[in-house]
């Protein structure tokens, strides 16, 4: 269809949402989501959004959808790389390998620990989902008292193997040691609360087996993957590490409305391996191509800074650096404040082990910028990724 063409069909489908039938707002939405609109058409599009709260609702929960779908191609995938741990892995012969070669047991356990440890967990989750889903879960039934004897076994075997294992660990050697080299990426992250949130981007950490997040005195801690939205490139992580103590009040706070051009802006980030601050203008209400997702930021960035904070003079977070135009020296994007807002919000709340809060005083206003940068230096990371 011309492009004169399609502009009119999109514009009459605005102006009659009413009559809008299914089809043609899911059609909609997948083409805003996969940012195959126009300049003009996502300025419509997103017009109908604020005013039609169902329409807004339906983006919402069409996002939500579309994670999980990515997250359930995830769990089949972990299925797989789990299917080809167990065919690697002779069971009936590990007491006694542990016995005669410890140190083959030790460099399993190093290489696939965490997949040893859920794969009994995995098994025992699908058989009572298959059973409750399809309404076979009964307590009374003799086959339930069968399962459950059984499922006690695999988790008693697996308890005795992980306990063998960890022996074998502590005569070997006697504490984990946190990685030393660089990882296979590095990039920024920020604190979103003071016990342990961060938020970065999604493509700094996508394929991860392993994240690390440094602080500005060189201590490391292990980090997991709570949350995902690829689309607006936001991943949220959360410090796990036994050695983490908890921050202090955050010291900035998240801005909901949008920033003006001409603002003055600065960075804080790691783009090598010592943190660097960098400042320009907000040169663009949009990013590339027009995205409304982003602003245009006339501020020097090098890819470690991907996942930083973009603030004001005042402090405020309006956004997360997460490119820059080759093109055009001095041209970054960052992914606007609001959006990160909203993906916190659309964090299932299974997946927080622990309240996610947000500060909503800012002490850096009033601060010159050298005391603004020395209380953020706490709050900001690098992001190390680890590929097996």
């Amino acid at each position: 269809m011309p492009a004169k063409a399609e502009k009119a069909v999109f514009s009459a489908i605005i102006r009659s949402e009413k009559e809008m039938s299914d089809n043609q707002l899911t059609e909609l939405i997948e083409r805003y989501l996969n940012d195959e609109m126009s300049h003009d058409e996502r300025i419509q599009f997103e017009l109908l959004r604020k005013n039609d709260a169902a329409v807004d609702s339906r983006v919402t929960e069409h996002k939500q959808f579309i994670g999980l779908l990515k997250q359930y191609g995830e769990r089949l995938e972990l299925q797989k790389r789990l299917d080809a741990i167990h065919n690697e892995i002779d069971v009936h012969a590990l007491k006694e390998e542990v016995t005669i070669h410890p140190a083959w047991i030790v460099q399993l356990w190093r290489h696939h620990h965490s997949k040893i440890s859920v794969a009994a967990s995995i098994a025992i989750f699908a058989i009572l989902s298959t059973l409750f889903f399809t309404g076979k879960l009964n307590s009374h039934d003799s086959r339930f008292v069968e399962l459950r004897d059984e499922v006690n076994r695999i988790k008693v075997s697996n308890d005795q193997l992980k306990k063998t294992v960890n022996t074998s660990l502590i005569v070997a050697k006697p504490s984990k040691p946190k990685p030393s080299n660089p990882g296979n990426f590095r990039g920024t992250g920020f604190a979103l609360s003071s016990n342990g949130y961060i938020v970065t981007n999604y493509h700094v950490i996508k394929d991860a087996d392993s994240v690390y997040v440094q602080n500005a005195m060189g201590e490391s801690f292990h980090s997991k993957v709570i949350y995902t939205e690829p689309q607006n490139d936001i991943a949220i992580l959360e410090i796990n590490d036994s050695t983490f103590k908890n921050l202090g009040a955050v010291p900035y706070n998240f801005k909901k409305s949008s920033s003006d051009l001409g603002e003055n802006v600065f960075t804080f980030g790691y783009p090598g391996g010592e943190v660097v601050f960098g400042q320009g203008t907000l040169a663009s209400a949009n990013g590339y191509q027009g995205d409304t997702t982003e602003y245009q930021v006339s501020v020097p960035v090098n890819p470690g800074n991907s996942g930083g904070p973009l603030l004001d003079d005042k402090g405020n977070v309006i956004g997360i650096i997460n490119g820059k135009q080759t093109q055009v020296a001095g041209a970054a994007f960052a992914v606007k404040s609001s959006y990160l807002l909203k993906a916190i919000q659309n964090i299932p709340s299974d997946s927080l082990s622990k309240a996610l809060i947000l500060n909503s005083k800012n002490t850096l206003a009033g601060l010159s910028r050298p005391q603004q940068l020395k209380k953020l230096k706490n709050y900001v990371f690098m992001v190390k990724v680890y590929n097996q």
